[in-house]
């Protein structure tokens, strides 16, 4: 074969220059990589236990999901990490070059035989499966220098326009808020608890029953009467939304007539949902977005679209 090209130099070259302009055609249009694929891919499941603490969520919540995960294709190992917010969250990789979407398929299918062994709370809170890496790529940051704005307004309103159009970005595993949405903080007075002979429970029981939105029924539904036109559902009370309403919470009613209510034991006000996280930025209030990549997603491509959702949002 040498000698072939030997013999016919002038062949030679113009295969080399063919290759070369080959070559440079290619450069165009190869994908550019910030890091490249030898991570190998990761599921992650993330779990919420209100009001628990790390040492519950790891024995009620993050052992039940690993004793689980037995018997799922190309599983390397799994970790797991739990925080005092009450949130628990469990990587598993797997093999390098295993199919991420049939890895959380078989995550899923595992947590199904689990999800009756977790507490009431963590079911109805839900667990969500995605496939993400463990590192941020980016954190988009919200910064106000006005006084009137707190770190809990700016959280809320990032939670409420921003983390949805980020979270559906192609290329995005998951997304975290350095920070928490508004919620009704409802602070228990232990001694006026004790002087009405009632206990927290009871306190969360009238919450949960009174919260609540009731369909009781239609007016005009089937069998019609003649003449019948209009047909409207009639809902007889809906979920709290104002202080007042809250404050108003009837928790009990006593023999000679008289009704303890919440605002009688507690302190009902607009907050946040926690405060496990305190952000500042140049010692104004401050609020993040921290962007996990998916697993096989284009890192630069992600964080190009990432920042094009952020930048088109109102201020």
């Amino acid at each position: 074969m040498a000698k072939f090209f030997i013999n016919r130099p002038i062949f030679a070259w113009v295969i080399a220059i063919m290759i070369m302009l080959g070559g440079g055609l290619a450069v165009t249009q190869l994908p550019v990589e910030q890091y490249p694929q030898i991570a190998p891919p990761s599921i992650q499941i993330n779990a919420s236990y209100p009001g628990a603490n790390a040492d519950t969520l790891s024995e009620t919540v993050t052992q039940v999901i690993e004793q689980n995960l037995n018997g799922i294709d190309n599983l390397e190992y799994f970790s797991s990490s739990s925080d005092s917010a009450g949130n628990a969250s469990i990587t598993l990789t797997f093999s390098s070059g295993t199919d991420a979407d049939i890895a959380q398929v078989q995550v899923q299918n595992k947590l199904q035989l689990a999800l009756p062994l977790l507490p009431q709370e963590v079911q109805q809170q839900g667990l969500s499966v995605v496939k993400s890496n463990n590192s941020f790529l980016m954190v988009l940051a919200l910064v106000s220098d006005s006084p009137e704005f707190t770190q809990v307004d700016l959280s809320d309103y990032v939670a409420s326009n921003l983390q949805d159009p980020v979270s559906r970005t192609t290329g995005v595993g998951s997304v975290r808020i350095f920070g928490s949405p508004y919620a009704m903080r409802i602070w228990l007075d232990p001694a006026q608890l004790n002087s009405y002979g009632m206990t927290p429970q009871d306190v969360v029981l009238a919450i949960r029953e009174q919260n609540n939105q009731i369909a009781a029924g239609q007016l005009g539904g089937t069998p019609a009467v003649e003449g019948q036109r209009l047909t409207s559902s009639i809902i007889a009370q809906t979920r709290l939304s104002s202080v007042d309403e809250f404050k108003n919470i009837l928790l009990r009613v006593n023999n000679d007539g008289s009704k303890v209510r919440l605002e009688d034991v507690a302190e009902v006000e607009m907050g946040g949902e926690n405060y496990a996280t305190i952000a500042r930025y140049n010692r104004e209030a401050a609020t993040g977005l921290a962007v996990n990549l998916a697993t096989g997603a284009n890192a630069l491509e992600t964080a190009e679209r990432a920042e094009v959702n952020n930048y088109g949002m109102r201020f």
